[in-house]
Order: structure tokens, then sequence, then C-alpha cells
């Protein structure tokens, strides 16, 4: 059930807010990972391919654009790049010889958990400066933020 109630204004602001926080806690983040992380971050096309193929493992290149907001020509070149760096595999379809599967490969694998251990100690570092009210705050709006993406990502289709 969607709740309308609230003043135009609010929403404005909520969204105003959203907008222009949630990229600067994505950026600060990212920097703090880059002081430690000892292997080059790949380009953000590159590395959302690989989170994407991390929980999608043996998609193919067109789930991925779909899922992605991305055209696939677009896709393939990122697959294409990443296989020349040892970070993705294609595996053929036994079926349909057109379609091929992707997969990380092991040290994509391992390089993505790294990059998640950091990120996870990083922010649970930052949470624990917070205020119990603040992480009440935060813990309840983590469903809505799940509902918002999932509007927005529909919307986009």
């Amino acid at each position: 059930m969607s709740d309308t109630s609230a003043p135009s204004g609010s929403i404005d602001r909520v969204a105003s807010e959203l907008a222009a926080r949630l990229p600067a806690l994505h950026r600060a983040l990212d920097r703090r990972v880059a002081t430690t992380y000892p292997h080059p971050k790949p380009p953000e096309g590159q590395l959302l391919l690989l989170k994407f193929v991390a929980q999608q493992e043996g998609a193919t290149v067109r789930e991925a654009a779909e899922a992605l907001l991305m055209k696939p020509n677009n896709v393939s070149a990122l697959v294409s790049q990443l296989t020349a760096l040892g970070l993705l595999e294609r595996r053929r379809d036994s079926a349909d010889k057109r379609v091929a599967h992707l997969h990380l490969t092991a040290t994509s694998h391992r390089r993505l958990t790294e990059v998640g251990d950091l990120e996870t100690a990083y922010l649970a570092e930052a949470l624990r400066s917070l205020t119990e009210g603040e992480m009440g705050a935060l813990g309840a709006a983590l469903d809505a933020l799940g509902s918002l993406t999932r509007h927005l990502h529909t919307a986009a289709h």
C-alpha cells in the first residue's frame, strides 16, 4: 500500500537530498576502499557487470544488459574487455552456440570478495559513530530504499 499523503514539498526535498547524498556516500566509500585496495579499480561499467555476474552466474549478455539498463552491444564490449583482463569468462551454451554464459574467474571472485569485505568494514566503522536513533532511522530506511530502487528500475525499462 502506498502512502501518498506526504506534501509535495516534502517529497521534493527528500528526492533532492537522496539525489545528492547517495552518490556522495558511494564516492566516499569508494575513495576509502581505494586507499587500501592493492589492485586498480575497474571502470564503473566493468565493475557493475562483474557484480551482476557474481549475483547471476551464467547470465547472458542480454540478461546483463536488461538488468543493468545498458545496451547489449555496450555490455558485449565490457565482456570483451573483462575477458581480455582475465576477469570474466564466456562459456558457450551447449544447446545454442550463439549464446554465451558469463562467469567470473577465480581472480574476479577473490577481488570482489576483498572489495566487499573492505566496504563492509568501512561502513561498519562509520555506523558505529552514529547515535542509536540514527542507526534506527537507517535500519528503517533500508526497506524503503529497496522499494525505491525497484520502482526506479522498473520505470527505466
